[in-house]
């Protein structure tokens, strides 16, 4: 999960969070080069004395700086549109879990094992106990394992919401009358924390998502069941 002053992304949890961040740091190799070759252009702009009168025809110039940013926005958008496929793939998920948007908590449905339905409210100050996180941690975790292809089926029943966990790269909004679906194979085992990232009422920064990653031999055990 984040930390106070963390300036970089969280920590990757999936495959599809690891292309995330990579491709992120592409991105911003880009934009470092531009700017530093517009601050370089205004400073020799306003360094020299502009007396050459052969400046104002100037083809070569002009076909260089028109061809380089279209290479540049290939560069960006191949890698871009590659991972923006790969999140819409849906190869034979091991478990299907269905979430349900309220104002303001989440419901769970493991269809996979006999309709288990159950609500995941945030934990009131109160009722913390130590170690726990004020406005992320819940009731009732998602319990899930790991290396296994999971598809989430998202929902919501009132109003706008967006069920979104960073580490794992994950953010599908939750539309009335509407059913949206992701997937995600996480690699590593914890605790990881997500919010609700669509504005959708008073109480909107008090639903947290709170998904418990468990090895896969630990979870065949049984575990959703002691919620």
């Amino acid at each position: 999960m984040a930390h106070a002053a963390q300036v970089g992304l969280q920590d990757a949890t999936s495959p599809i969070m690891e292309e995330l961040i990579t491709f992120h740091d592409h991105a911003l190799m880009i934009i470092f080069l531009i700017c530093f070759l517009v601050l370089y252009a205004l400073f020799l702009t306003l360094t020299t004395k502009l007396t050459n009168t052969n400046i104002s025809d100037a083809q070569e110039m002009e076909t260089v700086w028109t061809i380089l940013p279209a290479i540049i926005l290939v560069l960006i958008a191949l890698p871009s549109l590659r991972i923006l496929y790969m999140t819409d793939e849906v190869n034979d998920p091991s478990l299907t879990i269905k979430s349900i948007g309220h104002q303001w908590y989440w419901t769970y449905e493991y269809t996979d094992y006999g309709g288990l339905i159950f609500n995941s409210y945030m934990l009131p100050p109160l009722f913390l106990e130590p170690g726990d996180l004020r406005l992320l941690d819940v009731d009732n975790r998602v319990v899930l394992p790991i290396e296994a292809p999971i598809r989430m089926m998202i929902t919501s029943q009132d109003v706008l919401h967006s069920w979104a966990v960073p580490a794992l790269g994950l953010k599908t909004d939750a539309i009335p009358g509407r059913l949206n679906q992701t997937t995600f194979t996480a690699t590593r085992p914890g605790v990881y924390y997500g919010q609700c990232s669509e504005i959708c009422g008073a109480n909107h920064s008090f639903m947290p998502i709170v998904l418990e990653l468990i090895p896969l031999k630990i979870f065949e055990m049984g575990p959703v069941f002691t919620l």
